[in-house]
């Protein structure tokens, strides 16, 4: 004979404790979210968007290329677009590494994702944005002179990671022109030539190849220039500093707007290059020989 079913409102409800046991179960098994993990997630995406402007300007410098003007320029709006993402990817590059200390994030993969990034948005970016620029006009000879740059800043990048993983402390000095600060250079001389309304390049210049050549061979060379991250500054610094910021603001007010970058990152360059000659004279001043020590008897001896 079947049982008839009982209704559910008579039926044995669970203890509480079982409730409870079952509740606190199931709360264990829930992942705890970790503010710290997620916050290494911060200043990727900063790195991110600089990769993004690098592709950006190399796209808008291609489409600068195929809508030219009727002197067969590239198109200036596009062109200078295409400038203007590299300045921005040199931005967000500059904040990536700022917030990962902020926050004490930093970590080896934002090292090597960082240098990658550095590769496409101030290496290849601003060569294409070159050749486009003009320096198709040259030929191979233009094509070499883009390569060197874009090789240049990616030997610039590994060598600068290699002394980074050995160094104890940060450091005062880059050892070669900064690959951002290259870029800034390239793209703000394309700013200024194109803003003034100059003439397209014919392949007849040769600046513009001598450009290209050294800012590649500056970045590859073992000269030092000043990363600006000293805890104290020098009245020395500070009346160079009002210098140049002086200078930038003038040539801006007087002259162009995008003639002040030019000035600015060109005396960074200026800067750089003045240190190191004046320590490779001082060097050889200290080591060139005194006077009376170079095997001649001095004056008034006996022969």
């Amino acid at each position: 004979m079947r049982m008839p079913e009982i209704p559910a409102r008579f039926r044995p409800r669970p203890k509480l404790r079982r409730r409870k046991a079952l509740s606190l179960r199931l709360r264990l098994r829930r992942p705890n979210f970790d503010l710290h993990k997620a916050m290494f997630i911060l200043p990727n995406l900063f790195t991110v968007a600089s990769i993004f402007c690098g592709f950006y300007g190399a796209v808008a410098a291609s489409q600068a290329a195929m809508t030219p003007a009727a002197d067969g320029a590239p198109d200036p709006g596009l062109l200078l677009r295409a400038c203007g993402a590299i300045l921005l990817a040199a931005v967000f590059d500059g904040m990536d590494g700022r917030v990962a200390r902020l926050t004490k994030t930093q970590s080896a993969f934002g090292v090597q994702m960082d240098s990658l990034a550095d590769v496409i948005s101030f290496g290849a970016a601003p060569a294409l944005v070159a050749w486009h620029w003009g320096l198709w006009r040259w030929g191979l000879t233009g094509l070499s002179l883009c390569f060197v740059f874009c090789a240049c800043g990616a030997i610039r990048l590994a060598r600068f990671n290699v002394m980074a993983a050995h160094a104890s402390g940060p450091s005062h000095f880059f050892v070669g022109l900064p690959i951002p600060a290259a870029a800034w250079l390239l793209v703000a001389i394309i700013i200024a030539y194109v803003d003034a309304e100059a003439p397209p390049l014919t392949g007849a210049e040769t600046w513009p190849l001598v450009a290209l050549g050294v800012l590649g061979l500056l970045m590859v060379s073992t000269i030092p220039f000043r990363t600006f991250k000293a805890p104290r500054l020098t009245r020395r610094a500070v009346a160079a500093f009002v210098t140049v910021v002086s200078a930038t603001l003038f040539v801006a007010i007087e002259v162009r707007p995008s003639f002040a970058v030019v000035t600015l990152m060109g005396a960074y360059l200026a800067w750089g290059l003045g240190e190191w000659l004046w320590k490779w004279a001082q060097k050889l001043a200290t080591s060139a020989p005194a006077d009376g020590s170079n095997g001649s008897p001095p004056s008034g001896a006996a022969p």
